[in-house]
């Protein structure tokens, strides 16, 4: 269990011929399975279902959504209960924290 960043330096690292069930968003393991034809890469829900709000995380619709925050609009809120929050902000948090790599590193 881990950040998206932790899961692909895990996979990265991995010894050739490993095997890896992941359970994330589907573009992300099969982009890994590609990116690492030297390990079994697979995704860990067998009846695969896409997650079209995932997939419509892009330039175009964030810059839609923050001009839209700019303009005093907020669009596609989610309201939650209170523990979820707690803890979604916990995870959004840890995963701002994370440091960033560099081309270099």
């Amino acid at each position: 269990m881990g950040s998206t960043e932790f899961i692909i330096a895990t996979i990265e690292a991995a010894e050739p011929g490993t095997s890896w069930a992941i359970g994330t968003e589907l573009n992300l393991v099969q982009r890994l399975a590609k990116a690492h034809p030297d390990k079994q890469v697979v995704f860990l829900d067998k009846s695969v279902c896409y997650c079209s709000t995932m997939n419509r995380i892009d330039l175009p619709h964030l810059v839609w959504a923050m001009e839209n925050l700019v303009d005093g609009r907020v669009v596609n809120r989610i309201d939650v209960d209170p523990d979820t929050a707690r803890w979604a902000r916990v995870a959004l948090d840890r995963m701002l924290a994370l440091p960033g790599r560099t081309p270099a590193s």
